[in-house]
């Protein structure tokens, strides 16, 4: 009997998990996970489980900084998960069994980060220590204007990537032209691979608040209509490219935020191709659900309903108000991880 994930799977999507917890990650891959990807809110919460404090400890009694640790746990967490998934890249030859990386979100901290100019060149060394030696690590980027400045160079010395906080077709499209500009410096596009993660839940937070007009049709819809759209144009331009890797559309922030939402409301409508990154709490719900998937990504609402996204949802202020808030959501958590760090070095002393 096929169960609700792996119907998932079927029509068509891959399935990836958002944690890098070991346990989850072992648990997801057997229900059918094929990537995962980790981040600053992901290793703290973690580390507040209590179950990774001899490592904390052991790190501590090195001698690192606060800095140092947190770099040190993030990077030994994506390797474990990256040995779970490396037969996964292996057989694929390169197109899934990934595991994402992502870059010290303070660069990009209002009023403290460095420079623009100093800001990309730190984004482009961080990119290549970090991937280095590594076949199965995507580099998180953040499509803000220092991240984008630096996927071309990141993506012409070899990184894989993963461009993140992306809320609009403008930003997809900056983020996709970057890397094919880098792409076409490199030798041989053989092992060329990138993914545009998409944060859909937040989207529907940002109509329901901000745009109140739109109708019960259309809210709820706009994070759906607006992924679909760049998961067309997505398809639309590398098809003509002709590559031997897929470049993807990563379905994420697909984590019911309404109360009185089902919890594989994105799930469902974005099931059929490319990548979904699900909290462990959707994939769990999914997986005790009687749900059977169908391909539903190139499916629209109807005209009407498109029509009064169109007319009434102001993209550019979407995009501006969700950078400024993603940009605090970038930043708050890392400051929350090097916090916790130092509760731990200050009980030890």
């Amino acid at each position: 009997m096929t169960t609700p994930l792996e119907s998932l799977v079927a029509c068509g999507t891959r399935l990836w998990l958002d944690s890098v917890d070991p346990e989850l990650m072992r648990l997801n891959r057997q229900w059918g996970a094929t990537g995962a990807t980790s981040n600053p809110v992901i290793v703290a919460d973690l580390i507040k489980t209590g179950r990774f404090d001899d490592r904390i400890a052991r790190l501590l009694a090195e001698g690192l900084d606060d800095e140092a640790i947190a770099w040190r746990l993030t990077d030994g967490l994506v390797r474990e998960s990256q040995e779970v998934l490396a037969p996964v890249w292996r057989a694929s030859g390169g197109d899934d069994g990934y595991v994402s990386f992502e870059l010290d979100p303070l660069l990009e901290k209002p009023g403290a980060g460095p420079p623009h100019d100093e800001r990309v060149a730190r984004y482009v060394e961080l990119a290549r220590h970090w991937s280095s030696g590594h076949e199965n690590r995507m580099i998180k980027v953040p499509a803000t204007p220092a991240g984008l400045a630096a996927l071309p160079e990141m993506v012409a010395s070899g990184v894989t990537v993963n461009v993140t906080l992306i809320f609009t077709p403008r930003q997809y499209r900056a983020a996709r032209e970057a890397v094919w500009r880098g792409a076409q410096r490199r030798g041989r596009l053989d092992q060329f691979k990138s993914v545009y993660s998409i944060f859909i839940s937040r989207i529907d937070v940002y109509t329901e608040a901000r745009v109140p007009g739109l109708s019960e049709a259309a809210q709820g819809e706009v994070g759906i209509v607006i992924a679909k759209r760049i998961w067309r144009d997505n398809q639309a331009f590398w098809q003509q490219k002709e590559l031997p890797l897929a470049q993807e559309i990563v379905f994420a922030s697909t984590g019911t935020k309404k109360p009185g939402d089902a919890p594989w409301k994105y799930v469902v409508a974005l099931a059929g191709s490319d990548i979904q990154t699900n909290p462990p709490a959707t994939n769990d719900a999914v997986r005790k659900s009687d749900l059977e998937f169908a391909r539903q990504v190139d499916k629209m609402p109807p005209a009407d309903v498109l029509a009064e996204i169109d007319e009434k949802v102001d993209l550019d202020r979407l995009e501006r108000v969700l950078m400024e808030e993603g940009v605090k959501k970038f930043t708050d958590p890392q400051e929350a991880l090097l916090k916790l760090i130092a509760e731990h070095r200050a009980r030890r002393s």
